[in-house]
């Protein structure tokens, strides 16, 4: 089995301060090629008792405020990820003092803690360099401030304040790619959590496709393979993940979890992307499946692959705390024989 470390773990944290900016989708991480120079921008925060971290910035266009709740049950249930309660967009105002912050937040490089990641994983697994959890400036406003409804009505009704804010967040993701294409790292890792109904096809055309496929093309030339984490509903979006010249999909969750098979996805991919993932998460829990449910659609599932190129088996979007772990061997066990 290998070392499957695509996803960072979000606690993590480079320094005291770097908690601070999860509000502002900024995940400022040891293992990441790239790191968050606190000292250029005008804040300050506080964590209590109940996990609440509440945070403010300090522009010349007005205050930011955000609080994110990270508590003793998320980090019991395996999340390292905490959950936004009060997001940075409140009111129009907040826009130009959001595109302040993004504008001048300093991004520097962070190879030395990388390669402390990267000599942590060894020859157990491949070794990725994380940019961020959003695929493109708009996609990040959606995804980390504003709430999705709101995010909606601002998107139909403010285009302007939108376009405007996601040029000065495109400063702040350039150099993030661009410091992560420069590190040693295998693979550039850009975007995630894509849902056809969150992130509808024609959406997704206009607003990540083109990121994505500049990112793309810049990681390559770097000699390096790009990887977006596409773990959700991806009825539609298919043709959107070839367009934009990814090598590996990562947590492709197939059915019974989502409405595409397997061996549908593989075909519309046409050999041009990896799959990494491709076994539903629920497969290794007994309530959803009994053993012979487990048995019979593990042997679908390895006939559905043909002759296994482009896919590395794993579970998406990850294995579940309740995993039965003979599951898990059996998985490995099979990977073994099919490559035999």
């Amino acid at each position: 089995v290998g070392y499957h470390s695509v996803v960072p773990d979000f606690r993590n944290f480079a320094g005291k301060d770097s908690i601070s900016f999860i509000g502002l989708g900024i995940y400022d991480l040891k293992s990441n090629p790239y790191k968050i120079n606190t000292k250029s921008i005008d804040f300050k925060s506080q964590t209590d008792k109940q996990g609440f971290t509440s945070s403010v910035f300090f522009t010349p266009y007005g205050q930011i405020s955000t609080k994110v709740i990270y508590n003793d049950r998320m980090e019991q249930d395996g999340s390292t990820i905490g959950h936004t309660v009060e997001h940075a967009i409140k009111d129009k105002k907040d826009y130009k003092a959001l595109g302040y912050i993004f504008e001048n937040i300093e991004i520097e490089k962070n190879y030395s803690g990388f390669e402390i990641y990267r000599d942590f994983i060894g020859n157990d697994g491949a070794c990725i360099a994380f940019c961020s959890l959003s695929a493109s400036p708009v996609h990040y406003i959606m995804k980390e401030l504003l709430p999705f409804e709101q995010f909606i009505y601002q998107y139909h009704d403010n285009p302007g304040m939108i376009s405007g804010l996601a040029e000065k967040i495109q400063i702040f993701l350039d150099r993030a790619v661009s410091i992560a294409t420069d590190s040693s790292a295998e693979i550039v890792f850009l975007g995630a959590n894509y849902d056809s109904f969150l992130t509808w096809p024609e959406f997704f055309k206009e607003h990540i496709t083109p990121y994505l496929k500049k990112s793309s093309e810049l990681a390559r030339k770097a000699g390096k393979f790009f990887l977006t984490h596409a773990d959700g509903e991806n009825e539609g979006l298919l043709p959107q993940y070839l367009e934009a010249g990814i090598d590996i999909a990562d947590s492709i969750c197939p059915y019974p979890m989502t409405h595409l098979k397997l061996a549908d996805i593989r075909k519309s991919f046409k050999d041009k992307i990896t799959i990494w993932g491709g076994i539903p998460s629920i497969c290794v829990l007994e309530k959803s499946m009994n053993d012979y449910e487990f048995e019979k659609y593990l042997n679908g599932l390895l006939s559905d692959i043909g002759k296994g190129q482009r896919i590395i088996l794993s579970f998406a979007d990850t294995t579940p705390p309740g995993a039965n772990f003979e599951r898990i061997r059996k998985v490995a066990k099979l990977s073994r024989e099919f490559k035999l």
